[in-house]
C-alpha cells in the first residue's frame, strides 16, 4: 500500500479519534452507540481500515458533531481520488468501470502501457475478455454483468482504428504463455495480437525472456498522455495525476522499451508461444 495513502488514512483516523475525545467518549462508548465491534473503532482510528461514507456520517452523529460530516467525507474523497478500491468500483459489476475506461481512452491521444501477466484489454478478443470478467467476478464475488462488460470493452477498441491516435504497449513475454482461459481461446487471442502488429496506430513491443533489463517489469500500468497513470493492485486501483509520478512511470516505460523487440521479432515471439498450444 502506498505510503502517501496510508499516511492520509492515519490522519483521517486521528481526526476521528480527536472528535471522539472532544465529545468525552471512549472507544467502547462509540462502538456501543453505533452498534459496532470495538475492534472496528480501533482499526478506523489507527488508520488500519478505510471507512465508508456511511461510517463517517454515523461517527459524526454519534459524537454529536453532524456538522463535521462534510469535512470527514471530503478527506475520504481525497483518499479515493487516487486510491480506488475494487470492492467499491465493482460493487455493481464490471460495466461501470469499463464505461469509465472508455471515457478515459476517448479523452487521450497517446496511451502507453505495460502488462506482465495478461493481454491488454484494448487488444483482447471477446472470448478472452469474457473469461477474464467471469474469473474476476467469481474471485471478487460481484454481480455478473459479463456480456455488458464484454460489449463495452470491445467498443473501446474502436479507438485503435482512429487516425492520429497512438497505442504504445509493452508486453512481457511471459504473458503470452499464462493460461487463464481455454487453449483455443488463448490461441485465437495470440492470433489477434500478431495481427495488430503493423497497424499504424499501434506500437507493440515484447520484452523477451532473458533480455537485459535496467529494472524488472514488476507490475502493469497505463499512462494516458502526460496527465494520468493508472496502476492496478489486487485490491486497489491507483489514479496518479501528479507530475512526479507521471515522470516516474514514464521513465519506467522508457527503460522497459529499451529491452523490447518490435515488428517481425515481436511477431516471432508471439508465434512461438502460439505453437506451444497443442489444439489437436
Amino acid at each position: 500500500m502506498s505510503t502517501d495513502f496510508q499516511s492520509a488514512r492515519v490522519a483521517l483516523g486521528a481526526r476521528l479519534r480527536e472528535l471522539r475525545t472532544e465529545a468525552g467518549m471512549d472507544g467502547k462508548g462509540v462502538a456501543a452507540a453505533l452498534g459496532w465491534q470495538r475492534s472496528k473503532v480501533s482499526r478506523l482510528e489507527t488508520g488500519k481500515q478505510t471507512p465508508t461514507a456511511g461510517d463517517l456520517t454515523a461517527w459524526a452523529q454519534a459524537v454529536g458533531r453532524p456538522d463535521m460530516t462534510g469535512e470527514l467525507k471530503g478527506r475520504l474523497v481525497g483518499l479515493e481520488t487516487q486510491y480506488r478500491s475494487w470492492r467499491r468500483q465493482l460493487s455493481g459489476g464490471h460495466r461501470a468501470r469499463q464505461e469509465l475506461a472508455l471515457a478515459e481512452s476517448a479523452a487521450t491521444q497517446t496511451i502507453r502501457g505495460v502488462e506482465v501477466s495478461r493481454i491488454p484489454g484494448l487488444f483482447q478478443t471477446a472470448e478472452y475478455a469474457r473469461n477474464a470478467f467471469e474469473t474476476n467476478a467469481e474471485f471478487r464475488q460481484i454481480p455478473r454483468d459479463i456480456e455488458d462488460a464484454v460489449r463495452t470493452r470491445i467498443r473501446r477498441q474502436e479507438a485503435l482504428y482512429e487516425p492520429g491516435r497512438r497505442f504504445r504497449f509493452l508486453l512481457w513475454e511471459g504473458a503470452l504463455y499464462i493460461l487463464t482461459c481455454p487453449r483455443d481461446v488463448m490461441a485465437a487471442q495470440l492470433d489477434r495480437l500478431a495481427g495488430l502488429i503493423g497497424l499504424d496506430t499501434i506500437e507493440l513491443g515484447i520484452i523477451p525472456f532473458g533480455a537485459q533489463l535496467r529494472r524488472p517489469p514488476t507490475h502493469g500500468f497505463w499512462i494516458y498522455d502526460q496527465r494520468l497513470v493508472i496502476v492496478e493492485t489486487i485490491n486497489t486501483e491507483m489514479w496518479l495525476d501528479d507530475e512526479e509520478n507521471i515522470a516516474l512511470y514514464g521513465r519506467a516505460w522508457e527503460w522497459l522499451n529499451e529491452a523490447a523487440v518490435h515488428g517481425p521479432q515481436a511477431r516471432r515471439l508471439i508465434g512461438r508461444a502460439r505453437a506451444t498450444l497443442d489444439l489437436s
